[in-house]
């Protein structure tokens, strides 16, 4: 598997709502087979985990972000 670069928060900020989400649940299902291999002991690149959890957290705080952005105006 291709490691996939870090998401900036520009670039997360360019995609739109449907595009978000859709990387939210390809990051989650990664982190999830990522955390599997690390339990049978076949993870080959133990940083990646911690990778995928702060791109998934950066689309997070930027949704929230705009949602807040929203309430105030």
């Amino acid at each position: 598997m291709l490691a996939m670069p870090i998401l900036k928060p520009e670039e997360i900020r360019k995609m739109s709502k449907e595009e978000r989400r859709l990387k939210l649940e390809e990051l989650r299902a990664e982190l999830i087979r990522l955390r599997a291999q690390a339990a049978r002991g076949t993870l080959e690149n133990p940083a990646r985990v911690r990778e995928i959890r702060k791109a998934i957290a950066r689309i997070l705080t930027i949704e929230r972000e705009e949602e807040l952005r929203g309430i105030r105006r």
